[in-house]
């Protein structure tokens, strides 16, 4: 009979694909922005939420944290580094100075409050458990915070009636995630793994439900765009055309040919 931790490390290594997965999910979203040298409506709020995550799970994963969780030091210590790049990617293409500089300004912020994690953790902390409850607690926090993140987005979804700008591999693939580490964490019962990842269940669903609902019209809408840029052509096109003419035939007299 397979025992329960073999159950739980094949779900994990499943969970693990699914995240990286999803942390490379985004990868399409700036291909495009790097195509049009613009981040459009493409809000930076995930990606600064998703790093402050990995960057606490990979702490609370550790060794001298929380013994025997290696899964999840290795998935989010990849994460770290692709979210990063994500955002030195938007910090590059966002065209509202302000816009970048709040983007700065959260991400040292990050990165402030993470060191002090960290020492309070080394010099605070003498117990295993006490290392577990202090990140764990934390880790909650942040994984609600990248979970919930995309709920501006979701509202611009609602307001629009389109999912232009919520990328479908995003929203699928946090499902799938949320549903990987929910079953990770009931099998050893981990209550800081079950919280944030049940979370992320239900917001993954209301994604795709979201996406689903709106998805033909935002294929209606896209497509009465490109008329409108069409017709728009058309016109300017036939605007120019005139002016040519009229440029010929100045002074009432046909243009003069040299022999």
């Amino acid at each position: 009979m397979v025992s329960a931790d073999v159950v739980r490390t094949v779900i994990g290594v499943i969970g693990n694909v699914i995240s990286l997965i999803l942390f490379l999910s985004p990868v399409p979203t700036f291909v495009r922005i790097w195509k049009k040298g613009s981040v459009e409506q493409y809000s930076p709020a995930p990606y600064l939420a998703t790093l402050a995550n990995c960057m606490v799970w990979a702490l609370y994963g550790l060794p001298m944290v929380h013994p025997h969780s290696i899964l999840v030091v290795t998935i989010n210590g990849s994460a770290i580094f692709i979210e990063l790049s994500y955002i030195i990617l938007f910090l590059i293409y966002a065209s509202d100075k302000k816009q970048r500089l709040k983007v700065l300004l959260i991400l040292l912020v990050e990165l402030v409050l993470m060191a002090l994690l960290v020492l309070t953790v080394l010099i605070l902390a003498h117990t295993y458990e006490r290392r577990s409850l202090i990140v764990g607690i934390v880790c909650i926090l942040c994984n609600i915070m990248m979970y919930a993140s995309p709920l501006a987005v979701m509202k611009l979804v609602i307001t629009t009636k389109s999912v232009e700008f919520m990328p479908f591999c995003l929203s699928l693939f946090s499902f799938a995630n949320g549903l990987a580490w929910f079953s990770f964490a009931l099998i050893r019962f981990d209550i800081f793994l079950t919280i944030p990842n049940g979370l992320g269940l239900l917001f993954g669903s209301g994604q795709l439900i979201l996406y689903a609902t709106y998805y033909k019209n935002t294929k209606r809408l896209l497509a009465e765009r490109k008329a409108r840029q069409v017709s728009l052509t058309e016109v300017v096109s036939d605007g120019d055309e005139p002016k040519k003419i009229g440029s010929t035939t100045q002074n009432g007299s046909a243009p003069h040919h040299g022999t």
